[in-house]
This record gives C-alpha cells, structure tokens and sequence, in this order.
C-alpha cells in the first residue's frame, strides 16, 4: 500500500495555517461584530479554480503532497468564522486529466475507486438493502447541476437511475422548500462527493439533499432537523470546525441540531490530523474517521489515515456506551472508512470543476457510513445510533496501523487492536455494527416488606409493597390484591404506581375473624405491548385476643400472655399481692425491653390502669420507663406513662378511658443505656382494666398520678 507521507502544508494563496487563524481574529475586528451561533454571516465563497492547472485557490487552503507525487487541497476553504464550518472534502490536483479540457462522459481515473471497489472493500449489501430507505446529504449553498451530475456518475457505473421523475431524488431548502442557496464551487463539489459515496454503497437508497442557506451552524443544524422530519434514516454531514472554535456553545447546539435518537447523524471527524471537530464531538452524533484504503488483487487493507481528526472533547460528556478509559469525556471516532486522497474516490462534478475527479477527505467516509446505517433497515428507536457499533464490535473491520499525530502515543491518535481515535472500533464489514441495539423489555420486580405482618383480631396493620425497574424504562403497575379472608379488609393505596414507586397494603381484621394464617397475593401487571405480571405473597397471621386482659397482677408466677422483648421477669416486690414484672435488668442492659399484651374492651365504659415502680438512676436522656396503649381499631396511640427517669421507689399510676369493642395492645417499655452501675429497670404492677359499677362511673380518662 502508497503510505503518504504528510509534509509540512505547502501555502497555496497568502496565508499559512498559523496565520491563518490570526486572520480570522482580524476579520471580527473589522467586523465589529460578536461571532455567536447566528451573529455573522458567511464569508465569500473562493474562487473558482481557473480550470488551466493553476493553484491559486485563494485564502483558508491548503495543499498536501503524497509520497507518490499526490497532491490535494480543501475545496472548501477552512478560513470561516466562528459558529461557521467549512466542508471536509479535498479533492486531487496531480491527476492528469484535471483541468485538462475532459468532457462530462470521460472515463473516471483508474487509480480511484469505484462502487464496486468500495462494495468489495466493505461487503456491502449493496444489492439486497437499502430499499425505501433515505439517506439524507446536509452541505451549505447550492449545486444547480446536483441532479445531472448524479445521473452522471449512476449511468456511468452502471447503477439504477435516481431521479426527482422516479422518486429516488429529492433536493430541497433548509426550510423543505425549493428557494435554494447561493451557488458555491467548492461546496458543490462536497454536494457531489456526498451524493456520489450514498449511490456507490446504497443504490437502491432514496437521496434527499437538504442545501442550508449558509455554512453557519444554526442553518446548518435546521438542515439536518428537516432532513429528519422529512423521513430520513440517516442523515451524512461532511463539514465541521475546530472545537475550540465553538466552545461552550457546543452542547446548546446539540440539543437544538445534533440529537435525533433512532436517526444516524453521521458526521466527518476533520481532516487536520489529531484534534476535535465539531459536530462529529456531538454524543448524539456518529463520528467518522478516516482510512487509508489499499487493494491487493481482490483484498483490501487499511491503516489509519495520517490527517483523520481524533481525540478528547472538551466539552461533552462521555455517552454511557464508551468506556476507554484514557478521555473522561465524549471520545472521537466512532468508525471510519476511507478517507486519504492519495487512495481517493472517484466523483463526478460538472459546477465546481468540471469532469471526473478523485478525492478524499473524511468528507468521504462519513457518506460511506450514514449508507450502511440505512442499509441496515433500522427502525425509528428512542436509542441513539451512535451507540449501535459499541454493541457490534466483532462486526467491523479493526484497523491496527496507522497515527494522525502526537499525542504521546496514545490510542487516541495511533490505531491499534480495538478501539483508537483515528478510526473508532474499525471500518463497516457488512452492515451487522450498524443494526440497532433491541431496546430491552420494559420490565419490573415486586416485593412486600413486611412478607409475615401479625395483626391480632380487632387491629390494623399494613405492608409496603415496592417496585422496582429490572429492565427498560418505568412503567405504569397497576397493582390488585387477593385472598383476603373473611373479616379482613385488604386494600392497596394507591392502586398504581410508577414502576420504582411504592403503594401500601392496608389491612384491617374484624374482632371475629377467625385466628389463622392466610397468604394474600399482590399482583402487579405493566402497561404498554409485551406487559408482564408479577406478584408478591404476604402472609398474614391473625392472632387470638382475649375479652379480657389477663395476669395483669402476675400473680401466676410467669409473664405468660404477656409478649417479652428484651429483658423482663417476675418480681417479688409488689403494688399488691406477692409479684410484679420487672422489665429491664438490674444489671445494665442495652436499649429498650418490654412487656405487650393484646385485648378487646368490653362494655361498661371501660378504663385501663396500670402501676409502676420506677428505678432509674442516671437521667431521661439515658434511662426512661414508658408506657403505651395502641388503639387497634382506630390506628391510635395513647400514653399512660411518658418518658420518665425517676428513682423515688414509690408506685404510681396511669389511667386512660378506652372504647368497648375496640382492640388494644397495651405495651410497658423501659430503656437502658448500659451504662456500668447505672441499670434502669421498671417494676410493673395491677395492669386492669376496670368498668362502672352500681356505685357509679369509674374514674375518668387521667395522666399517671405525680
């Protein structure tokens, strides 16, 4: 294979490319203007070449000589302003028959390749996709003989025509109309490169040019959303400028341009070697590189073209589906596919300067690209398909030579085994790293916490039941319960959720329900094609309660009904009678123990009562007794004992009125905080529950006596 080797750009015209960017600093100031996104306007297209072989191609171009005697130039010249791109086409001017008085049938050159060079070198499909499909060419200004060129090229390969008249070819305006541009040479010829790259690896596409009213971002982003809204599956954009050219404007204009999931944005990576350009920075947007293409008999080879644009933005975020680990943020390429002009492509162009041509330039491979994307027969997706390759690593061509520049030998500007800067994961091999990544079901998990509530006859409890996305985006869950017993209500607020969300399981058992265990099913069920169902089982217990509170005196010798947690026994020492329960330890203990009893009141205008014995020496903040009734019924909770520290030794007591037919849990806690020598323990005595008797009512509802 020809390696070129770069030499230092020879100055065509006035100004050097060091110079160059100081010129544009001088034309702001002449103007007087702020360079934002829409705040100037286009600078004059170059000249025309003279046709006669003359060089002089005018300011913002350079030329660059190949080992082999190659030489080539931008078309379009690099000297715009800022919030302008200029086109990424370079076309050869050592070819002999270039200026040189060729008719529009000459015969194209040998040394460039052809559709069928092109469909060799990449497998492409080119006889079984791409039908219905639109690719769609975004460029600046006017090329009238877009369409004649076209049919040029087709006939003079061989391909299928494409026409306005058979429905293959559409060109219209940025705004979808026919008020085209201003014509320009050096873009036309970047219109033709385009529309010839599409014809030569997708011929059955259809062929929408979208001509933006100037090179400015702004209008040449509104191209690319007609593109799109006109029903293009991809849309190839062959320009771009520095990134530090447009700054912190960048992501701005990606949201307004450049983000178009399902559709292939496909742009050129730059042609100045290592470096960034802008719109291929773009997350949204596919990064094409650029190759250098060698044939041997019927293979091909490549190694990474010296002058492709790579590397590091400084401004966009790295999409979820790039991990190299050496740029933090958005890395470029994507992909790649020929660009050198030393090993060209052929186009025909009959108003920038007539005959056939070779050229090069990532211009080339980003057209190349956005064909197999449409020959991949995408549907419209929510993914973007940028990130389509990074599934597909296997299917491309891997480049492994090659390097654009320095960068301290980084992958980010030398090609080798994997991913690299200069030309992404590889070059297209068939069309399988263009297919879009299946969207994964949109799916969710359900579970209850708790799964085994307890809830005694008479009393209310709850479970919440969670949801959570295993796979695809949240969707709606409606959620439904059954196997409730009777005498249970189950209910589930609210009765859906965003998957993610959570709802709660409500549930009251009647005084009568009958003790038992009983599972409930929770059953949640998606929303949207393809929705799933899952469920949950929560297993209720319903538990005995007595009419009546009993061995409230613990003169039975044991804490039996009562529920222990933590630390509790019997005590000799007494209220009345010979026993007690003592909750806590006399020794230190460590956080909260107490004694719980369930129980239905009964008729008579009924009250609760219960005495204690506090033992607390250290202070409320470490030490307390307390004692709660829970009215089961209702939900409610009512204190017979606030927290208190006290150590007087003498029995108190806490009464509050309660509700015949209600059921309660009285619960008698004391709290210790291990504190060496300073145990607390509470002495629990005569829990009662009391009524009204012939001689009259009993005590009303009070707070423990001092």
């Amino acid at each position: 294979m020809r390696s070129e080797v770069r030499s230092e750009a020879r100055r065509v015209g006035v100004i050097g490319r060091t110079t160059r960017a100081r010129a544009v600093g001088v034309l702001v100031v002449i103007a007087g203007a702020v360079l934002a996104l829409n705040g100037l306007s286009e600078l004059p297209a170059h000249a025309a070449p003279t046709g006669n072989g003359s060089s002089s191609w005018g300011p913002g171009h350079d030329e660059h000589d190949g080992a082999y005697g190659e030489v080539d130039v931008n078309v379009c010249s690099d000297l715009v302003p800022v919030g302008f791109a200029h086109c990424d086409a370079r076309v050869r001017t050592d070819v002999a028959s270039r200026g040189s008085g060729v008719t529009a049938n000459a015969v194209p050159s040998s040394s460039a390749y052809g559709p069928a060079d092109l469909q060799a070198a990449y497998h492409a499909p080119s006889g079984t996709n791409g039908s219905g499909r639109t690719v769609a060419i975004v460029d600046a200004n006017d090329d009238p003989n877009a369409e004649s060129d076209l049919a040029t090229y087709r006939s003079t390969y061989g391909l299928p025509p494409c026409t306005t008249a058979n429905g293959c070819f559409r060109k219209v305006d940025q705004n979808g109309g026919t008020t085209y541009p201003a014509g320009d040479h050096g873009w036309s010829q970047e219109i033709s490169l385009d529309l010839d790259m599409v014809s030569a690896l997708c011929p059955q596409c259809h062929i929408l040019l979208v001509e933006a009213k100037s090179a400015s971002f702004s209008d040449l982003g509104t191209a690319v959303n007609r593109a799109v809204t006109l029903g293009a599956d991809a849309v190839s954009n062959s320009y771009g400028a520095a990134e530090s050219s447009i700054g912190s404007q960048e992501t701005t204009i990606d949201s307004l341009y450049f983000n178009h999931p399902g559709v292939a944005i496909t742009a050129s990576s730059g042609d100045s070697g290592y470096g960034v350009e802008y719109p291929a920075a773009a997350p949204g947007v596919v990064a094409v590189g650029g190759t250098s293409l060698a044939r041997n008999g019927t293979t091909f080879s490549e190694t990474a073209w010296s002058r492709a644009g790579s590397g590091c933005s400084a401004y966009e975020a790295k999409p979820s589906w790039q991990t190299d680990a050496g740029c933090t943020r958005r890395s470029g390429a994507d992909v790649a596919a020929v660009a050198d002009p030393s090993t060209g492509v052929s186009v025909y162009d009959s108003y920038g300067d007539p005959g056939f041509e070779v050229f090069g330039g990532t211009s080339v491979s980003s057209p190349i690209v956005a064909s197999f994307y449409a020959m991949a027969n995408n549907p419209r997706s929510s993914t973007q398909a940028s990130s389509y390759p990074y599934a597909h690593r296997g299917s491309l061509n891997d480049v492994v030579s090659g390097s654009n520049g320095s960068c301290g030998g980084s992958y980010l500007c030398t090609a080798g085994p994997g991913y690299d800067g200069p030309t992404g994961l590889g070059t297209p091999n068939g069309v399988t790293a263009f297919v879009a990544v299946a969207a994964p079901p949109n799916d969710f998990s359900i579970s209850a916490s708790p799964t085994t509530p307890s809830i005694a006859q008479g009393a209310t409890g709850s479970s919440t039941i969670s949801t959570a996305v295993t796979s695809g985006t949240a969707q709606t869950v409606a959620l439904t319960v059954t196997g409730a017993p009777t005498g249970v209500t189950a209910g589930l607020s609210p009765t859906s959720v965003t998957a993610g969300s959570s709802a709660t399981l409500n549930l009251a058992v009647g005084a009568a329900t009958t003790p038992g265990t009983y599972p409930l099913t929770v059953t949640g069920t998606g929303s949207g094609t393809g929705a799933t169902t899952h469920t949950t089982t929560v297993t209720l217990t319903v538990t005995a309660v007595s009419t009546t509170l009993q061995n409230g005196g613990f003169e039975t010798g044991s804490l039996s009904p009562w529920t222990v947690t933590g630390s509790a026994g019997i005590s000799t020492s007494a209220h009345s009678g010979t026993r007690s329960a003592i909750v806590g330890s006399t020794t230190p203990t460590n956080g909260d123990s107490s004694i719980a009893q369930s129980f239905v009141a009964p008729a008579g205008g009924p009250t609760l009562t219960v005495w204690y014995n506090i033992h607390c020496p250290d202070t409320v903040s470490r030490g307390w007794a307390t004692a709660k009734l829970r009215d089961n019924t209702t939900g409610g909770t009512s204190t017979l004992l606030g927290k208190t520290c006290t150590n007087s030794g003498s029995w108190r007591s806490g009464t509050v009125g309660i509700i015949a037919g209600h059921s309660y849990t009285v619960t008698l806690t004391s709290h210790d905080d291990n504190q060496p020598g300073n145990a607390t323990y509470v002495l629990y005595d005569d829990v009662a529950v009391t009524t009204r008797n012939a001689a009259g009512p009993s005590r009303p509802a009070s707070r423990p006596s001092a």
